[in-house]
């Protein structure tokens, strides 16, 4: 047989294969995309449908999105109006923020346990921020026994033009103001520190309350351990 016949005879059987092969893959390829996606729902009138696409007479009820081995790869929930989709999203965004702020507590717990492992710490901590307080107050209190000593000196030469007040010094005259103004301003500020001190208080207090039962929690399995085993 000549070379030639040969070669034409050889590229004619692979030109076959080749098609044959293609012709393979694309059923393969045509196969798989049939199972791409299955879905399959039990409708209003109990009729059970199968489609290769989300189920129009089942939109308001369960899908199951099927695997080609028929097991059930997901389900598909019905679709929302704009009402459902809105209240869904409130709620997702309900539980984020109720997540959030119940990490933000324990974060707190655990801050508040590390820094008061005990009453008398919790205690000696409020004892120095009501001391800081007192400290203020009677720093305040001696200047207002400043100024009233100073009022005083000044009511003194007042008593020369007591019968005429009008020809006392306005130098005399604006340094009564002055002081009567410091003198108020004292006042209101000590009365702004012990209103600090209520603060305080309540915030200490407000925290021990917190704090005992965290103290509880923390020394139950410690109290648990040592109970005796009979």
């Amino acid at each position: 047989m000549p070379v030639c016949v040969f070669l034409r005879i050889v590229c004619m059987d692979l030109r076959k294969s080749i098609l044959a092969l293609s012709i393979y893959l694309l059923s393969v390829a045509g196969s798989s995309a049939a199972w791409a996606q299955i879905f399959s729902c039990v409708d209003a009138y109990g009729r059970k449908i199968t489609s290769d696409r989300p189920i129009a007479e089942c939109k308001d009820k369960d899908q199951k999105e099927l695997n080609p081995n028929a097991t059930v790869k997901r389900i598909v929930r019905p679709t929302m109006t704009a009402q459902e989709q809105s209240v869904a999203d409130q709620k997702l965004k309900d539980q984020v923020t109720e997540k959030a702020v119940h990490e933000e507590n324990r974060r707190r717990n655990r801050a508040l346990l590390s820094r008061y492992p005990n009453k008398a710490a919790h205690d000696k901590e409020r004892s120095q921020a009501q001391a800081q307080v007192n400290d203020v107050i009677k720093t305040a209190q001696s200047r207002t026994e400043e100024l009233l000593i100073q009022r005083k000196k000044l009511d003194e030469e007042l008593e020369f033009y007591k019968k005429d007040p009008a020809k006392s010094p306005a130098a005399l005259r604006r340094q009564l103001d002055e002081n009567e103004k410091s003198v108020s301003t004292q006042r209101k500020f000590i009365g702004e520190q012990g209103e600090e001190k209520k603060r305080i208080d309540a915030r200490y207090d407000d925290e021990l309350n917190r704090l005992r039962g965290l103290w509880a929690q923390a020394s139950a399995p410690t109290a648990a351990a040592s109970v005796p085993v009979k």
